[in-house]
């Protein structure tokens, strides 16, 4: 057997056997088979968390997705997130005729066939992104995420040298590999603390001998990291919300609504004109976004009477009730999420497919809202200003 991108640790009594993969190879899949079948070992670890697991072994789950419970739960941006994954993946595949993550399948597949104990080894990913955000400030975050949206619309190709790249990548290193050049102590919460992630569970996996299938990138740290104890408690932590944006966030509207009020008290006209101002910027421009969207004509409606008010609450955004409506209204069938991976590959389908037309109304109907809370509370101001 090739030893090949094959690294073997002994620690304390076991044996720790890590396939480095290349997640785009047709031959990674062939290795990591054929290590399994002459190792029999104990455990398969694979560098997968429980929400991708489901996503590769239950593809029908996408049927069952209940569109209006993700925008109660306020979900709408992490299933972007996810779609934009889609989306890449698909791209490659289309042009090098290769599945991404059949390693990992493989993997899945061995474990069962051999009797071993199978392990997600990979830190949730709802987690990761959390403490990506976390790492990031304002700008950061809206470069983040036109960037992921720009990810799902992209037309270009990959080029041979970019794929060999992300053979020594999983996934998530790939699509946000740019982002963390611009951004680089996002490489902490992204690759560094996977690492140590990974070497944890590795490492308390079940039994003598442990196979772990990885992408080639994880191998040189987990070498290093599966000698130490490692803290999950806080590699699983959440960061802390800082309370700032929430006293921004209610200030704003205390604010408006304090100069909107001694408006009126001084001069009753102006203080008519200041509420006018707010509700067309912030119901106008909500309402575009939704109509950019190409929502249903009462979902415009939805976005323009409820952009004025929500701006006025940090709780509530004009995109949810907009996108509630629309997802009442045209509700997606089953086969909307059967195509939906498909759809998400190019700018027509992703305007067709009525979810991810529900998600794109959340978005810019909450874009709208914000840049109608910025030009309206300006006005309001000016008017103040005016009538001192």
């Amino acid at each position: 057997m090739a030893e090949e991108n094959i690294t073997r640790i002994h620690l304390d009594g076991k044996e720790y056997i890590l396939i480095g993969t290349a997640h785009v190879s047709k031959h990674s899949a062939e290795q990591v088979k054929e290590v399994i079948e002459a190792e029999q070992p104990d455990s398969v670890c694979v560098e997968l968390d429980e929400q991708r697991y489901q996503s590769i072994t239950e593809g029908s789950k996408w049927k069952e997705m209940d569109i209006i419970q993700v925008i109660k739960e306020k979900k709408a941006s992490l299933l972007l997130m996810n779609l934009a994954i889609s989306s890449f993946q698909n791209r490659m595949a289309d042009q090098f005729g290769i599945k991404a993550g059949q390693e990992m399948i493989q993997g899945i597949e061995s474990a069962k066939e051999t009797g071993a104990n199978l392990v997600l080894a990979d830190r949730n990913i709802q987690i990761t992104f959390a403490r990506i955000w976390g790492n990031l400030g304002l700008k950061g975050k809206a470069l983040l995420l036109s960037q992921v949206i720009a990810s799902i619309f992209s037309k270009d190709t990959i080029s041979e040298e970019e794929l060999e790249k992300m053979k020594n990548q999983d996934t998530i290193n790939a699509i946000l590999n740019e982002f963390t050049e611009s951004f680089p102590r996002l490489k902490t919460p992204l690759i560094d603390e996977r690492d140590q992630y990974l070497a944890q569970k590795i490492k308390d996996a079940p039994g003598g001998k442990i196979v772990a299938v990885l992408g080639a990138a994880h191998v040189p740290g987990i070498k290093e990291e599966i000698k130490k104890q490692q803290d999950m408690t806080r590699l699983t932590a959440r960061p802390p919300k800082s309370n700032l944006p929430k006293i921004i966030g209610w200030s704003i509207p205390v604010f408006i609504l304090a100069i909107i009020a001694y408006t009126f008290y001084a001069n009753p006209s102006a203080g008519f004109a200041q509420t006018i101002s707010w509700i067309i910027w912030n119901g106008a421009l909500s309402s575009l976004g939704a109509a950019i969207a190409m929502g249903h004509p009462l979902t415009i409606l939805t976005a323009f009477v409820a952009a004025p008010i929500t701006s006025l609450n940090p709780l509530l955004a004009a995109g949810w009730f907009a996108g509630l409506v629309q997802a009442y209204i045209r509700r997606p069938s089953v086969k909307d999420f059967e195509n939906l991976s498909e759809d998400v590959f190019s700018v027509k389908g992703f305007w067709r497919n009525k979810v991810s037309r529900i998600l794109l109304i959340v978005v810019l109907a909450n874009l709208g809202s914000s840049l109608g809370t910025f030009i309206g509370g300006a006005d309001v101001i000016r008017v103040f200003l005016e009538n001192l």
